[in-house]
């Protein structure tokens, strides 16, 4: 260990003595392994100078022809689904569901039965096949049923059949409607039902919705580009298919509602004491009030209750009323149980309805084309009672509604909003909390779809 002491000693007063020449020592060294790098490096052998082979193998091809014959044996054919429409002929329907078959066309528009698809009522369910030269191999129509009484429960089926001989046969059948529970969400671009049709929720479901929630929201008024909904309803369907006509039923089960950043919620709920079913907030709180936020199902409001020109007397005058415009004979609803006070003509107000409430509310329904209640008469909160007008001093349909508390106007929806809402018993607590917790998750899925609708199976 000394010696190793003494010789490291010796080797550093050697480098202070002589830098120069230690320097050059090394650099000698470096020197030396570089030429012996250089002189490694090109026994490498050189990529070109390899051998290098050609191997070719003959590859077994199908004829062209055979292959094409081959595609045809598999008869490719197409199948689609679409709605008549009012300008639809035998002609224009095949073609845009891309089928191009003259016999069939033909035979839409002479069998008796097959003639059906393009009479009456527009918004027929069609279902057509046809093989890959587009002939017609089967059609099936599918539309509420005939019966009035089995229109809530049944639907029409209409098959068209492409025989052996070619020849087609038609037969019609009623089948019963089977219920889905569905999801659904969207986002309020332009209008609510706008919203709806993007997400294929039923017109039904959509007016419902805005029913469930118009007491929390003016839909009219208070609708926000950017809002969210979403939903969670039963609806019918035909052969697996979900309907969109005005008999088919449905019934929102429970939805979620985002106005100007505000969420409500509200669930569909039976009270199996009473047989009594409502809609709820998730707090236990009836949505139905002592009166309606609107006496007619969700539709455009063409003024509102302000300052406004009088489209007859031509000057500004307050408008003690919400107008609602909407198709002469639309249903009129009455807001509250109560009971008739008058019903007939009224100089300016045309046929008008004015039912007594309690506490000294008054109702009052102007313009109608029918009035559909006598005076004395007892109604209940929804019931009709007549149907949107253009009579008395109006310049097109519509329906002038008011509210009077002691014989004063007030606004309607201030009413409607201020009235009592109805609480869930204490009995029926726990099954009610069980079942929010349930909707609730749905709701979750429901609103992660971002638009659109799928079955809750």
């Amino acid at each position: 260990m000394m010696d190793a002491k003494k010789a490291l000693a010796r080797a550093e007063a050697f480098a202070a003595r002589h830098p120069r020449a230690l320097t050059a020592t090394v650099v000698g060294l470096l020197s030396g392994f570089a030429v012996t790098a250089f002189g490694i490096a090109p026994l490498a052998p050189n990529a070109e100078d390899l051998p290098q082979h050609l191997l070719a193998e003959p590859v077994q091809t199908n004829d062209l022809e055979a292959q094409l014959a081959a595609l045809a044996a598999h008869k490719i054919g197409l199948s689609r689904n679409d709605l008549t429409r009012s300008s639809d002929t035998a002609d224009s329907l095949l073609k845009r569901m891309g089928a191009f078959d003259p016999d069939a066309a033909q035979f839409l528009r002479s069998d008796p039965l097959a003639r059906r698809i393009l009479q009456g009522r527009v918004g027929k369910m069609v279902q057509l096949s046809a093989d890959a030269s587009g002939q017609v191999q089967s059609i099936v129509v599918r539309f509420p049923a005939e019966k009035a009484e089995q229109q809530a429960t049944h639907f029409s089926r209409l098959s068209i059949a492409r025989g052996a001989d070619a020849t087609f046969s038609a037969t019609i059948e009623t089948a019963p409607l089977q219920p889905q529970v569905r999801l659904g969400s969207g986002t309020i671009r332009s209008s609510l039902f706008a919203a709806t049709d993007e997400a294929n929720i039923p017109d039904a479901i959509a007016s419902q919705m805005a029913d469930m929630f118009s007491g929390d929201i003016d839909f009219h008024r208070e609708l926000r580009k950017g809002d969210r909904f979403s939903l969670v309803y039963e609806t019918m369907t035909a052969d697996g298919e979900p309907i969109n006509w005005d008999s088919g039923g449905g019934r929102v089960l429970a939805g979620q509602f985002v106005n100007n950043g505000k969420s409500y919620q509200s669930v569909w709920f039976r009270d199996q004491a009473t047989g009594k079913s409502s809609f709820y907030g998730f707090d236990g709180q009836s949505k139905r009030r002592a009166f309606l936020a609107s006496p007619m199902e969700f539709s455009r409001i063409t003024s509102g209750f302000a300052m406004r020109f009088h489209p007859i007397l031509q000057t500004w005058r307050a408008h003690q009323g919400v107008d609602y415009g909407a198709p002469s004979g639309t249903a009129v609803r009455s807001v509250g149980d109560g009971s008739v006070d008058f019903a007939g003509w009224q100089n300016g107000f045309g046929n008008v309805i004015k039912v007594r409430h309690s506490g000294e509310r008054e109702t009052v329904y102007a313009h109608l084309s029918r009035i559909d209640v006598k005076k004395g008469q007892r109604i209940e909160q929804g019931q009709k009672i007549g149907a949107v007008g253009a009579t008395g001093w109006a310049t097109g349909p519509h329906l002038h509604f008011e509210f009077r508390v002691a014989g004063r106007q007030q606004d309607p929806r201030v009413i409607a909003r201020a009235s009592d809402a109805i609480t869930l018993p204490n009995y029926a607590r726990n099954q009610f909390q069980q079942l929010v917790a349930r909707v609730q998750t749905q709701l979750a899925v429901a609103e992660s779809m971002e638009g659109g609708v799928s079955s809750a199976d």
